[in-house]
């Protein structure tokens, strides 16, 4: 009676701990949708993930708690966010629609499945409550028993989520891959494009040339002792963050020839 009892009630700490991390879940989900900068999103995605990894070991399912944490949130999501950061979506390329009425069309989906899913609820019952400890015990374990589970009774509809995620994985590489409609040009071919154009026609010459340092921010110096704009990066250059060496370039210069000349007048009046 009192292992029933104890299956059945809830403890202050886990009444707690539950309103705690479902509000911020809860939070967290609707930030995801509502944030208009996609990185944002991405980061409130994590949070969600890692607050149900935490409900997930709370009621002893060990594995499904870790694969949200190492799978979803620490390569899923963080791969993701780290391609959002380097390609750098704006708020304006997330807000524009590629197809007419995607936004009604998501809208509807979103309430049919809200109604499907209260409706579920709604005509769920249990008449017995066993918690998940007398399911891991029937097994051995949390991992066993859900090991059991996909390889034996749902192993036709396990096969089947991983066709469709194979499917979806190719027709993304499918859809994001662009077909060439012309010939590519030939090295001869860009070379008389570079020669009509008036481009650099040699190689560009590497940061730091003439200066004595290989700096990426530091200009090469041409032979007359100014810095060359093509060495130095363009980025560094609309930042502002390319350093002048050419003066100081020039006095070690001036400096060296100053020492050169001292010596050969002691050599010639030690020869004399």
């Amino acid at each position: 009676m009192n292992t029933t009892l104890a299956a059945t009630l809830t403890s202050t700490g886990e009444a707690v701990q539950f309103w705690i991390l479902g509000t911020v879940a809860v939070v967290g989900a609707l930030c995801t949708i509502l944030m208009k900068k996609a990185v944002h999103s991405a980061l409130c995605l994590a949070g969600t993930m890692i607050v149900l990894a935490v409900f997930y070991l709370a009621n002893g399912a060990y594995f499904l708690g870790v694969v949200q944490i190492i799978v979803y949130t620490g390569a899923i999501m963080m791969l993701f966010l780290f391609v959002v950061m380097l390609v750098g979506v704006t708020a304006a390329d997330s807000l524009k629609e590629t197809l007419k009425g995607q936004r009604w069309l998501a809208a509807g989906c979103g309430l049919g499945f809200g109604i499907l899913l209260i409706a579920g609820i709604g005509n769920a019952s249990l008449s017995t409550f066993n918690g998940l400890g007398a399911a891991n015990a029937a097994h051995g374990g949390n991992v066993e028993g859900l090991a059991r589970l996909l390889f034996t009774r749902y192993v036709f509809a396990f096969e089947i989520t991983g066709a469709l995620l194979i499917t979806a994985t190719v027709g993304a590489m499918v859809l994001t891959h662009r077909e060439r409609t012309e010939r590519a040009r030939t090295q001869r071919e860009l070379a008389e494009q570079r020669v009509r154009e008036g481009k650099q026609l040699p190689p560009l010459p590497a940061p730091g040339v003439y200066a004595r340092h290989n700096a990426v921010d530091i200009a090469g110096l041409l032979p007359d002792g100014t810095p060359s704009e093509l060495t130095v990066s363009k980025t560094l250059r609309e930042r502002d963050q390319v350093r002048d060496v050419s003066s100081e370039a020039l006095n070690d210069l001036k400096a060296l020839e100053q020492r050169s000349e001292e010596r050969l007048g002691r050599d010639e009046e030690a020869v004399k």
